[in-house]
């Protein structure tokens, strides 16, 4: 089958590479749609734990065409969405539960071949039928999960004021879900006005256009919206000079959640007298565990609208393009088809 490989940071090709047998429990799948994350540009440059040999791409929707042995709940030719995540289930943090920190773990396009390929091979306990779900919105199923466990780390409480900076495609769920869940009035902050039109389109109260370069240029803008400031405040940046602008935007006794993937290597100067004296929360949230099937009812009972999220689409052949769309202001939600467009 044809794949992207990488043989080390910034360094890949589109290349032929061999199908392995599937072992016991596993199913081999036709990619069908394939979310391009801003985690794919990190592990492009070597950060989040990438191991070579790597084909990356883990939102990861498939048609299955093989059955390994012992690989139950599936038939050739289900549409299935993959939760990439592979854990022991042996060591002290599996054992208590928290997944998220297995020191085993495993994940698809990160650690083990993963979906910009036309083939994908995953565990049948990680597929979840998508149902009557369209691709697209197939295709926001891990995002959502994600942003499922961002919510469990939330603690929304009702009519809290939430602001939320950024407005790509996480950002977009994000402003959808926690407007579901309870808040009192939702903000979204973001540069680019046509990605902010499509969060007032889904039901953001407020949108606030900022200056990429000077993010405290819309503090009065801001402040006239939540005078005491926001209850919550989330970052779905990652934009170093964005967080260390934030936390005069926090109410005292509210929350900043750092929620955008920054670079391993990035700080930001915090005073711990300003966290004492109000008692500010930081929280962080990081990917998801067991939230597919949340993920799941939340899309398909139209809690989270796909429309207009996803804007460009990409064939195996433009990987690069597609890596660096994620830099275009004029894309939101970027996927690829490895088979080519379905019909």
């Amino acid at each position: 089958m044809r794949a992207v490989v990488y043989t080390e940071p910034e360094k890949f090709s589109v290349t032929e590479v061999p199908d392995r047998p599937l072992a016991p429990g596993e199913v081999r799948m036709e990619n069908v749609i394939v979310g391009v994350c801003g985690t794919d540009a990190h592990l492009h440059i070597g950060e989040f734990g990438p191991v070579y040999p790597l084909t990356p791409g883990h939102e990861i929707v498939g048609r299955i065409t093989e059955l390994g042995e012992g690989a139950q709940g599936f038939a050739i030719g289900d549409l299935v969405s993959v939760d990439n995540t592979i854990y022991c289930f042996a060591c002290p943090p599996c054992k208590r539960g928290d997944f998220l920190w297995c020191h085993n773990g495993v994940a698809l396009g990160v650690q083990a071949p993963g979906g910009f390929a036309e083939h994908t091979i995953a565990q049948a306990t990680r597929c979840y039928p998508i149902g009557d779900l369209s691709l697209e919105a197939a295709a926001l199923i891990e995002p959502t999960a994600c942003v499922v466990h961002g919510l469990d780390r939330m603690d929304i409480t009702p009519a809290d004021d939430v602001l939320i900076i950024g407005a790509g495609p996480t950002s977009q769920i994000l402003a959808q879900l926690v407007g579901h869940g309870g808040a009192g009035s939702v903000t979204v902050a973001a540069p680019n006005a046509a990605k902010l039109a499509v969060a007032k389109s889904h039901g953001a109260n407020h949108t606030v256009l900022v200056d990429r370069n000077d993010f405290a240029a819309s503090a009065d803008e801001l402040r006239a919206i939540a005078p005491e400031g926001f209850d919550i405040v989330i970052d779905g940046t990652g934009a170093i000079s964005v967080l260390s602008e934030l936390i005069p935007f926090v109410k005292s006794c509210g929350t900043l959640m750092v929620y955008g993937m920054a670079g391993e290597e990035e700080t930001i100067s915090i005073k711990p007298f300003e966290l004492f004296r109000r008692e500010i929360t930081l929280r962080g949230s990081f990917a998801q565990s067991y939230e597919f099937a949340r993920a799941i009812k939340l899309l398909q009972g139209g809690k989270v609208d796909p429309t207009g999220i996803i804007t460009h689409s990409f064939g195996l052949d433009e990987y690069a393009d597609a890596l660096g769309s994620l830099r275009r202001p004029e894309v939101l939600k970027a996927v690829m088809y490895p088979n080519g467009p379905q019909d």
